[in-house]
């Protein structure tokens, strides 16, 4: 489904996401209509493996790798200087967030892929994250081409990943 360009709902290693190729511009923009989102407004996209960042962002700073080898619960990094993704993916400073995901399900999916696959909750934008697949509201389960089957019954609420900005000067900001 996600070589053919269409939307995934599935479980990530944080809460229940909408998920797509991040480097197909059609799909990413399907997924913003879907959640009637601003496309002002970024999505994360998860990767399986660090060393996979440098095919994704220009330069990554030393300290986003330090970050990462000691984080201890789901990180998004906010990184400038994105490329080889969908356009409309990119922010100010063509920036994006990434996610390196550990959580097997997650993590397996992405290395089968073998390209980003966006990551954003499975909520119309303005409305609250889904916590379990049970929160997922009608429309969107409806807006997706396929819902993953795993983890459905888990009714254990997920939080959503700290979010970190780093600038390239090595500035930063926690968002979330």
């Amino acid at each position: 489904m996600l070589k053919r360009g269409g939307l995934i709902l599935y479980p990530t290693d944080t809460i229940w996401g909408i998920g797509c190729d991040a480097t197909n511009e059609n799909a990413v923009r399907r997924v913003y209509e879907l959640k009637r989102r601003e496309e002002s407004k970024a999505l994360i996209v998860l990767l399986d493996d660090e060393q996979n960042l440098d095919h994704y962002v220009v330069d990554v700073p030393m300290m986003a790798r330090e970050l990462l080898a000691v984080a201890v619960k789901p990180l998004t990094i906010v990184y400038e200087g994105a490329y080889n993704l969908a356009p409309s993916l990119l922010g100010e400073n063509d920036s994006v967030g990434i996610r390196v995901s550990h959580e097997e399900f997650s993590h397996r999916l992405c290395a089968a892929f073998g390209r980003p696959i966006v990551s954003t909750s499975a909520n119309v934008s303005g409305t609250p994250a889904a916590k379990t697949f049970d929160d997922i509201a009608p429309a969107i389960l409806e807006g997706v081409d396929y819902v993953v089957n795993y983890r459905r019954d888990d009714t254990s609420p997920h939080d959503a990943s700290n979010v970190i900005l780093l600038r390239n000067d090595g500035t930063f900001k926690i968002i979330r």
